[in-house]
């Protein structure tokens, strides 16, 4: 009596040890005995121990950070340098079988692909094309993670620390530039002044009556500053032609 009751007691508790649920977001790896049967999942699925073991892998986004790295840059510039990266489980077989934690291996991959991509490049790059080194920063992840079934989807880069001494470098760099920029604009300007009047004084040479109005025209402008009393002299080919007519 008390063995029967016995037996449909754990017949029981097996029938309800192999029922599993999985959420629409996960699936599960089933093994019997010991080697890999299938991916199973979402829904409800059986699973009768002991002879079957399953393994219940999170198919959402996962997001976690790189903690900040020393990179010392093509230039031989040391900054500390920290990112964000988001993956996914693309195949839950290969996360699970490939590699003991997916999570930890991808986080510590992260690190040292930082400080390798990071490394190829300078200073200025590092500051200015964020978005290229983010993407060459997920394209090698990508590929390396491929094997252990995950996709690294975009990798961040969140701060880019650099000591005192680098900074004040940078800003009499900037200053420096922004001073070669302003003597360039100011020499195009010249260049451009100087090419204007030589083509008007080139047409003025060419032609006597131009230059009388020119200076007719100076002379009006000078006259309508009573300020002060004004001595000009006036040449002998502006006056000729005008005592020519008496």
């Amino acid at each position: 009596m008390y063995f029967a009751i016995g037996v449909v007691f754990l017949l029981f508790v097996l029938a309800i040890s192999s029922i599993k649920i999985l959420r629409e977001y996960e699936r599960g790896v089933v093994f019997f005995l010991g080697r890999f049967h299938s991916v199973m999942g979402p829904g409800l699925i059986l699973v009768v121990p002991p002879i079957q073991q399953m393994v219940r892998v999170d198919l959402r986004t996962r997001v976690f950070d790189v903690p900040p790295q020393d990179v010392i840059t093509r230039d031989n510039v040391s900054v500390k340098v920290n990112a964000v990266v988001y993956l996914r489980v693309v195949d839950p077989q290969l996360a699970i079988i490939q590699v003991a934690n997916f999570s930890e291996a991808t986080s510590q991959l992260s690190q040292t692909t930082l400080r390798a991509v990071l490394g190829k490049h300078e200073l200025d790059e590092l500051l200015a094309e964020r978005e290229k080194l983010n993407s060459d920063i997920q394209e090698v992840l990508d590929k390396q993670t491929d094997a252990w079934g995950i996709k690294v989807s975009n990798v961040e880069i969140k701060h880019v620390d650099i000591n005192e001494t680098m900074i004040r470098a940078i800003a009499r760099q900037a200053e420096a530039e922004r001073e070669r920029r302003a003597k360039v604009i100011h020499a195009e300007g010249e260049l451009q002044a100087s090419e204007k009047l030589l083509a008007a004084a080139e047409m003025l040479s060419k032609r006597s009556e131009a230059m009388q109005l020119r200076y007719l025209q100076t002379l009006t402008q000078i006259a309508g500053d009573k300020a002060s009393t004004i001595v000009f002299p006036i040449p002998m080919d502006v006056l000729g032609p005008l005592l020519g007519k008496k």
